[in-house]
């Protein structure tokens, strides 16, 4: 019997944003698959179809089918971009996209190779946890993730939310950051036909580059469904810039040292259980890269930098998900990872840094169990446990090897009442450091920390929102900070952030002619504190920072998002527009001269557009981004004083039917007007540059 298949997705792609009621035609779509890696998991799992029962990937299948129900809302802020929109913008990785994303501050080290950091209003990297279909990322080294190794080429939505996920069903480390990222693997979809989908990627272009990927997605019986996704990159990182001498004239140079080679692979199954569902998932990086480090203007033509880094990660994850009672639903997450890093920057090669050789070894285990309870039908509860335990070893003089144990329990509420939603939850933290010598580990940590969420819909039958959420958290120091030889501090305190947020969101749709346009908004004005505020700033090389402690800052900003489209017939047209506005003081001394000041690298003034035309099997896509003046240091003085900069990418692509099977060409081209510009001082951006994709659907 063929089982029918609704996907339940917040809109369909190409489609416009809905009001309080959503239409959402599905249509029969393709199918995927997966490798051997995983295939031990099936036969555990292959159990008799249920043809009442949603799909793997959250689907039943029929020929087509319309829809009609209540969009879904967040009842906290967060952004999304998904679909067509996602597809057809010009990014490697996942912090290209996050770059649009209003609030978000991208750090970039220089072009593909270089490191990439987000920071979400103002708060610091360390404060956001960055969680890959629903796992968060770690590195208890130095609390930073580097977003530029996580490919798009097989990514759905990249959300990211600011307090924590709007739902309470969810592992305790969801609610342990101030803000967070999430991003998830592509899940495999399926007609009655076929087993198997095969997606074959080249990309290629400027600075040598050349990125070949597939995609298999395979079915395996009716509750089964795996992929497996490969790429490998290889970039000279080599680009013209132009930068001022010290005498104040203009030159030309090259940029060096930016190569950068990887192979990444991940193999993911998606499996359904009676009143719930299951997913495993396997993932494989390694890497080799140069930092091409800071371009010294008193030492023209002077960028020999040498430093290089490899870096092998391998992790193993999984979750289940299953209903038991009625009342009663259990949730259960494990993961292990492992991490290795060698780095090393040679002054023989460089005669400006110092030198380093070292290697790191992380390892973590994760397992977490949430527990939701339905009491009525508008009153649930989630209890929720998580145990960490994370090392790092290396090979510097006098390393104590720390090892951590991290506990939390989170206990959350949520009341859904006819206009009104109301959620709280109480986090508990506990941590334990414990290294070889005695005496030399940082004290035991336990914290207690609440949130509170409330929205309000002021008019029934209409899409209009009011929302609120005041949030207390803190990051626990890093191994870095604590435990770095003859740099760290045992006795450091965690930073915590408080945040109160006041928004809005509005969304409708009007019938035009023969077609329709639809307008989503939301708008959020907030205000955050930092106590023990740390700013980490390059060095010589990029590898060691130096840590600045601004103790105390406030942040006040504005953050705006525009969503629209219009459809008609083959046409549609869908556009996205955002504007951040942020004064993030440091406020630590009243005598400092520059007490007061924007801290680093935060602009007062940034924002984004995205608009993407269709005409039937064709696709135009313009992206802008700008980033408004700032300044460089924590002295807001002249020396340091930032210029805006700006950026203008578009590209044009067509998909072609063929005989079963399916070819989409793309031509893109980044930073069209070729702006020469720095995210980081010293650290120019590439100028104009372009890419060619060719990718064939079996």
């Amino acid at each position: 019997m063929m089982r029918s298949t609704i996907r339940h997705r917040r809109r369909n792609e190409g489609s416009c944003p809905k009001g309080t009621a959503s239409r959402f035609r599905y249509r029969v779509r393709r199918l995927i698959a997966v490798p051997g890696l995983l295939w031990g998991a099936v036969s555990f799992a292959q159990q008799p179809a249920d043809s009442s029962r949603t799909s793997v990937a959250g689907e039943r299948r029929i020929e087509e089918i319309v829809v009609t129900a209540p969009r879904r809302n967040e009842v906290i802020s967060s952004q999304t971009l998904e679909g067509e929109t996602l597809r057809q913008l010009n990014s490697y990785s996942i912090a290209d996209a996050i770059r649009y994303f209003s609030g978000a501050q991208l750090k970039d080290y220089g072009g593909i190779g270089g490191l990439k950091t987000v920071n979400i209003r103002s708060m610091g990297s360390q404060h956001v946890g960055v969680f890959f279909d629903g796992v968060q990322i770690g590195n208890a080294q130095n609390g930073v993730v580097d977003l530029g190794r996580f490919s798009l080429d097989n990514m759905e939505p990249v959300s990211i939310y600011n307090g924590q996920k709007s739902a309470i069903f969810q592992t305790a480390k969801d609610f342990a950051s101030a803000s967070a990222v999430y991003f998830e693997t592509r899940r495999p979809v399926f007609d009655s036909l076929r087993n198997d989908n095969l997606k074959f990627t080249l990309k290629g272009g400027s600075f040598k580059t050349i990125d070949p990927s597939v995609l298999w997605e395979h079915r395996f019986g009716d509750r089964v469904r795996g992929s497996f996704n490969a790429e490998y990159l290889y970039t000279s990182g080599e680009y013209k810039f132009r930068y001022a001498k010290v005498d104040g004239y203009d030159t030309t140079e090259v940029r060096k040292n930016g190569d950068v080679r990887f192979f990444r692979a991940e193999a993911a199954l998606f499996g359904d259980l009676n009143d719930g569902e299951w997913r495993a998932k396997a993932y494989f990086y390694d890497s080799e890269r140069g930092y091409p480090g800071a371009v010294v203007r008193e030492e023209p033509g002077k960028f020999r930098h040498q430093d290089r880094q490899w870096d092998t990660n391998f992790f193993l994850q999984g979750a289940l998900r299953k209903r038991l009672k009625p009342f009663y639903s259990l949730k259960v997450t494990g993961k292990y990872a492992y991490d290795f890093l060698h780095y090393l920057s040679d002054p023989r090669l460089d005669v400006t840094t110092m030198y380093v050789d070292n290697r790191y070894r992380q390892q973590e285990a994760y397992l977490s169990a949430a527990n939701i309870f339905s009491i009525t039908p508008w009153w649930s509860a989630n209890v929720a446990v998580d145990a960490q335990f994370n090392t790092l070893d290396a090979d510097l003089v006098d390393f104590v090897y720390p090892q951590r144990w991290t506990v939390l329990t989170a206990a959350a509420t949520s009341l859904q009442l006819r206009r009104v939603s109301l959620q709280g939850s109480l986090l508990y933290t506990h941590v334990t450091d414990i290294v070889r010598r005695q005496g030399e580990a940082a004290a035991d940590k336990d914290k207690l920390t609440p949130t509170l969420v409330a929205s309000y819909r002021p008019l029934a039958g209409q899409d209009w929102q009011i929302r609120a959420f005041y949030k207390r958290i803190f990051r626990m120091p890093t191994f870095n900070d604590l435990y770095y030889t003859f740099i760290g501090n045992i006795s450091l305190e965690p930073e915590y952030t408080t945040q109160y947020d006041l928004g809005m969101t509005y969304g409708k749709t009007w019938p035009v002619g023969e077609g329709e346009l639809g307008l989503n908004a939301q708008a959020d004005v907030y205000y955050n504190q930092v106590d023990n505020k740390i700013v980490a700033m390059p060095t010589s090389n990029q590898f060691r920072w130096t840590m600045i402690n601004l103790g105390y800052v406030e942040i006040k900003g504005v953050d705006v998002v525009l969503d629209g489209c219009w459809t008609r017939g083959r046409w549609a047209v869908n556009a996205r527009l955002s504007y951040t506005y942020q004064q993030a003081q440091d406020l630590t001394d009243p005598t400092s001269p520059f007490y007061g000041d924007q801290i680093p690298y935060i602009p007062w003034n940034s924002g984004s557009a995205i608009v993407n035309v269709s005409y039937g099997a064709w696709h135009l896509n313009y992206s802008f981004i700008y980033t408004g003046e700032r300044y460089e240091q924590a002295a807001n003085t002249i020396e340091n004083y930032a210029q805006p900069w700006y950026t203008s990418d578009i590209a044009l692509s067509r998909d072609i039917a063929l005989k079963n099977m399916s070819l989409r060409v793309a031509l893109e081209v980044n930073n069209l007007f070729n702006q020469q510009y720095e995210v980081v001082q010293c650290y120019p951006m590439p100028g104009t540059n372009f890419k060619i994709i060719l990718s064939l659907t079996l």
